[in-house]
């Protein structure tokens, strides 16, 4: 009989086990992919194509020497070195060729010019003239001194430049189409919505897990039997140490939604407008007005993600540091790096701005920046200098 309890709650009905099912369906439907790897698609195609015998094994271990990039990461000399069966470096050579005659096209590329040559059909009329721009001429195309490579070739400055518009047209990077990583899924854990002329915050709840609670069963064995006895005090600290687990859950999950909402409020320009209107914020700020330790939110939104009106960000992104303009209010970096490329966009591409220039425009619009300022941005924003910018 005492045990009839315990047994009640254990049993599971018809309807649980459906749902169960259910739930465990639909996480097989939603578990990330597992991306083709560029090695994968290569072995696929060896089997299509006619491959002499000895040289097979040599093929499958250039394959699996080439990097997530699509290049050949080691000299065909330590290639070899790894064989089984030693074939001459001739025959070496020609099991790379059969390499690089499969897809993507590039793949198997000992450097870029050989990589983008790869690229080429030997049958267009032009085939030679961009096989010698590629080979002789490719820094002068990444600074853009299209007079310089006109009269060095001896071609007109139009040829040049439609000529310079199909190389980059050329995937520098074949290999970069394949993943060898599994596709993650972002699924935030806030979601906030405009409703009635004001933001709502809304936990949500991604993990199909039953609430937890403290066994009747067990509370009730307490309630029946003294406290002397080892059974009764193990049950106690286990129940003691599942109360502080419950309470810690909920209490993470209060500092999230506060947090959240306090995100919400002081960001609420950046939920109406976009990016450039992103205000500077500090962790030590919100944690202050919330009440609890910095690390209290660090640790509280660590790879939370939060879906907005403006898209889904994880949720360290509305903390970030700024500048000050010169009326005393402070911009942030995001904002920063969004106007930088606005201005860039906007630019003369026969006259386009240095540096200083930029940074001269945002001091007319009240940001005091330095030039060394905006070219560390524009570097890590990958924006070409003003030299390279330049259209002839």
């Amino acid at each position: 009989d005492d045990w009839r309890e315990y047994y009640s709650q254990t049993t599971v009905r018809r309807s649980n086990l459906t749902e169960e099912r259910d739930q465990k369906q639909e996480a097989l439907e939603n578990t990330a992919a597992k991306a083709m790897s560029l090695h994968d698609h290569l072995m696929g195609q060896m089997s299509l194509v006619e491959v002499p015998p000895h040289l097979l094994e040599a093929c499958e271990n250039i394959i699996y020497s080439i990097d997530k990039s699509g290049y050949l990461a080691s000299p065909l000399e330590e290639v070899i070195q790894f064989l089984e069966k030693p074939i001459s470096m001739d025959d070496m050579k020609e099991a790379l060729r059969i390499i690089q005659s499969l897809e993507p096209p590039g793949v198997g590329a000992r450097n870029l010019q050989e990589c983008l040559i790869l690229q080429l059909d030997k049958r267009d009329k032009n085939y030679r003239l961009i096989r010698d721009l590629l080979l002789n001429h490719l820094e002068d195309i990444e600074m853009k001194k299209y007079p310089l490579i006109a009269r060095k070739t001896g071609q007109k400055l139009g040829v040049i430049k439609k000529q310079v518009e199909f190389i980059r047209t050329l995937n520098p990077k074949p290999g970069s189409i394949f993943c060898d990583e599994t596709i993650p899924y972002v699924v935030p854990e806030v979601k906030v919505e405009y409703i009635d002329g004001r933001y709502e915050v809304f936990l949500i709840d991604n993990t199909n897990l039953p609430q937890l609670r403290i066994s009747s069963f067990y509370r009730k064995f307490l309630s029946e039997n003294g406290g002397d006895n080892a059974t009764y005090q193990y049950i106690q600290k286990k129940i003691e140490s599942a109360k502080w687990l419950i309470d810690a859950i909920k209490q993470r999950h209060g500092t999230l939604f506060k947090v959240a909402c306090k995100i919400v409020e002081l960001q609420k320009d950046f939920l109406d407008e976009g990016i450039h209107k992103l205000k500077t914020l500090k962790m030590q700020d919100v944690a202050d007005i919330v009440g609890v330790h910095v690390s209290t939110v660090s640790r509280a939104i660590a790879h939370k993600y939060i879906q907005t009106p403006q898209g889904i960000f994880e949720m360290k992104f509305f903390f970030t540091g700024g500048f000050q303009n010169v009326n005393g209010s402070m911009e942030s970096w995001e904002s920063i790096r969004q106007k930088l490329f606005e201005i860039v966009a906007k630019e003369n591409k026969k006259n386009p701005l240095s540096d200083e220039e930029v940074a001269e425009k945002f001091r007319i619009s009240g940001v005091d920046i330095a030039r060394r300022t905006i070219t560390k941005y524009r570097r890590i924003m990958k924006i070409h200098s003003s030299r390279q910018r330049r259209e002839y």
